[in-house]
């Protein structure tokens, strides 16, 4: 038995999101616990699942309190390391009036950067049904090898590996680098979540399809699963495509966290069938329900502490027929 459904390793930091003008006209930001991994965690636990996460943040009010936000959803904090001389990440999050986002980071270092392959638990990996990563861990030599260490124990013990790439160019010196990394994600990865922009970047092919099956021909990955924002998703799994509609709402106020929310909805169901035993009607399952929460959380500020209830997802399902 595994102690653990899931475990992530990656980022954790303060997303500062835009929240109107003050009196005198001055852009106020919310500070909203963030990263995409612990969000991942929060809609898992949503679900019953037990988490945990490892990461490093600063011992600053931010980095404090993150690690009280993880605590007080329920994701294990055991291999959070708190460092005394680093500063917590920041990230402030400009939305535009389309809903797309510019991220500005402060980050050069961030404590997320400065995690070691030695301080990386090796029991709690090992303790995972599932591991979880993407590759904002995987910008800088160090961190980038305690993720390495982490993937190889993950597989060493059996576990399923899950990629987000979750591309932020500012946080890379080249894209060149970045590519090599999200390759490397690739042939490690039985379950990748790829956003529309990903990739066309990564592939080259501005068709959906075309770009899957470029992948599909050169990495040997079970389960791809296509975030297209106001377009719906897809997954590709063995020889069935299926996709299904977004849920557009007039309350979305911000996209952060939606990808996020999509990809734990969707482990769930790895989780909850295992890899083998999917099938068309249980992928259309997914998708509805990924679809439906993610819509949710784009009504709502950050991701990390609001995700929404089963139930309540279900209610909105519901409420669309």
């Amino acid at each position: 038995m595994k102690k653990f459904d899931v475990v992530t390793l990656g980022e954790l930091l303060i997303d500062f999101t835009d929240n109107g003008k003050s009196a005198q006209g001055n852009t106020m930001f919310e500070a909203n616990p963030g990263g995409a991994p612990c969000n991942v965690l929060a809609m898992l636990n949503r679900f019953g699942h037990p988490t945990a996460f490892i990461g490093k943040v600063g011992k600053d009010i931010f980095g404090l309190k993150l690690k009280s936000v993880l605590e007080e959803v329920g994701i294990d904090t055991s291999n959070l390391i708190v460092d005394e001389d680093a500063r917590t990440t920041l990230a402030f999050v400009q939305t535009f009036e389309d809903g797309d986002r510019d991220f500005s980071f402060y980050r050069n270092p961030g404590a997320d950067m400065l995690l070691t392959a030695d301080e990386v638990n090796e029991e709690l990996v090992k303790s995972a049904k599932l591991f979880h990563f993407g590759t904002l861990s995987m910008t800088h030599e160090g961190v980038r090898e305690a993720t390495k260490k982490a993937i190889r124990l993950a597989k060493e013990a059996g576990a399923v590996v899950s990629f987000d790439p979750n591309l932020r160019p500012p946080l890379w010196k080249s894209l060149d680098d970045a590519k090599e990394q999200v390759a490397y994600g690739l042939t490690q990865c039985d379950v990748l979540k790829i956003s529309d922009n990903e990739i066309q970047w990564f592939t080259g092919e501005e068709d959906f399809d075309k770009g899957i099956e470029k992948l599909r021909q050169e990495y040997d990955i079970p389960l791809i699963l296509l975030s297209m924002g106001r377009d719906g998703s897809r997954a590709y799994y063995k020889d069935l495509r299926v996709e299904l509609p977004s849920f557009i709402q007039k309350e979305t106020i911000e996209t952060t966290g939606a990808g996020d929310t999509f990809g734990g909805c969707c482990l769930h169901y790895v989780l909850e069938y295992g890899l083998d035993g999917l099938n068309e009607e249980r992928l259309k399952e997914m998708l509805t329900f990924a679809n439906a929460a993610a819509s949710i959380i784009t009504t709502r500020k950050g991701a990390l502490r609001v995700m929404p209830q089963v139930e309540e997802v279900k209610r909105f399902i519901e409420s669309r027929k």
